[in-house]
This record gives structure tokens, C-alpha cells and sequence, in this order.
């Protein structure tokens, strides 16, 4: 184990605060698992309003988006940060376009992802996440250089789970009908030959895990923030 001194300071650029705050608790309560009793790396979070990423992602401003991460990022950098995570999986689309810029090195939760579902012997995964992400290649490039395959729900399902995720999942609402929408969605991907699911908005995990999906899940927030707590105190 790493001593205190030698842990790495990990830096959250944040978007919707249901997701940041589920891979920050993350990061301290599995901290003190492995490290001892109220113990974890040190972190700063940085978010900009939501409102501010959805006008520049309505207007399909994807620099916009990651101007707004880059600031974040030079912001976490003066804190001390030594390396970043995005706990949003929708902005990641924007990453690309600003890491020569960046003051710090990224963990990608793309690549994060991908290394689990390797791990866990998955070939084909369904995706759920906004319909921006969903529609994105932030998935399915990182995915497909790795030789996984993944599939994305039909048009209707994207649009009614982006529904459930902007008006409901990032206000801290659990609907029990958002419950049984995912379910009868995730059943589908499983009839067409996906063998795990993508939580690929990182507030779909305050509803959905592996106890009431039909498929195994892979909840990214929960995925990055391990990954992150790992490169923190030097575990690989």
C-alpha cells in the first residue's frame, strides 16, 4: 500500500451532479475499504452548470463542451490535481478535441469500460445513455478497437431514456415506471444477442444494477471511479 504522501490527487471535472456524486462517494467509501477507516486519495471536483453544457450540446457546440471541460481542467490543475476524470459519459465526445491542450492526463471511461467487459469475457454490449451518447462513436470506436461489438437500442428507446435521464435520473428521481422502461429495454438487447448492458449515463446506476437487470451490467461511474481510486495509490 501506498502511503499517504505518494498517493496521487485525483481531479473530477464534473457535469450533472447526481453522477459526480455517486463516483466522489465511490472514490472515499472504497477508499477506506482498501486503505483503512476514513481514509482515501485526495480530490477536488470542478463543475460548470449543467445548463452551460446542455446550451452548447443543443446547439451541437462540441468545442463549446470542451472549452468548458478545459476550463475545469486548469482549474483542478491549480488545486493540485495530478490526473482527471470526467464522471459524464456524453462529454467525453468532446475530450478528443482538447486533451494537446490539457494541463493533466485523462483516465478515458470509454477504455475503463472496455477493460472490464474484456475482463469479464463480454463480446456484445448493449448501450444505454443519452441519445447523444448513444448516437456517438465515444462507445463503439473504443469498444470495436478492443473487438468488442456493441448495439444500440431503436430510435424510441433512445429518445424515452433520454427523457428519463434529463428530466428525471439528474434531478435525484427514481421512478419505479423508469425502472421497468430500462428492463423491458435491456430484455430486448438480450433476445438480440448481447450478453451485458452499458449504464452509460453514469446516473442510470441509482436505478438499475445487476439485481434487477436481465443482463449483467457495467456501471460506468462506478467502473471510472474504481479505476481512478486504483491509479491514485499505484495499483494497476
Amino acid at each position: 500500500m501506498e502511503s499517504p504522501t505518494a498517493q496521487l490527487h485525483i481531479g473530477i471535472v464534473a457535469c450533472s451532479a447526481e453522477g459526480a456524486a455517486l463516483c466522489y462517494r465511490t472514490i472515499c467509501h472504497e477508499g477506506a475499504r482498501q486503505l483503512g477507516p476514513y481514509e482515501h486519495p485526495q480530490l477536488s471536483m470542478h463543475s460548470h452548470a449543467l445548463a452551460a453544457y446542455l446550451r452548447c450540446i443543443d446547439a451541437d457546440d462540441w468545442d463549446g463542451v470542451g472549452e468548458l471541460m478545459l476550463s475545469s481542467a486548469h482549474k483542478l490543475a491549480a488545486a493540485g490535481a495530478d490526473f482527471l476524470i470526467c464522471p459524464d459519459n456524453t462529454i467525453h465526445q468532446a475530450l478528443p478535441g482538447i486533451l494537446a491542450r490539457s494541463p493533466l492526463p485523462w483516465l478515458h471511461i470509454a477504455d475503463v469500460v472496455a477493460g472490464e467487459a474484456l475482463a469479464r469475457g463480454y463480446r456484445r454490449v448493449g448501450l444505454t445513455g443519452t441519445r447523444w451518447l448513444v448516437e456517438s462513436e465515444v462507445y463503439p470506436e473504443r469498444f470495436g478497437a478492443r473487438g468488442l461489438a456493441t448495439v444500440r437500442p431503436g430510435l424510441a428507446a433512445r429518445m424515452e431514456i433520454n427523457r428519463i435521464i434529463m428530466d428525471e435520473l439528474v434531478n435525484g428521481e427514481c421512478k419505479p415506471a423508469a425502472v421497468a422502461y430500462f428492463q423491458k429495454t435491456i430484455a430486448r438487447m438480450k433476445d438480440g444477442g448481447c450478453d451485458a448492458v452499458l449504464l452509460g449515463c453514469t446516473e442510470i446506476p441509482l436505478i438499475m444494477n445487476n439485481s434487477n437487470s436481465p443482463l449483467p451490467t457495467l456501471d460506468s461511474t462506478r467502473l471510472l471511479a474504481r479505476a481512478a481510486l486504483r491509479h491514485a495509490i499505484g495499483q494497476r
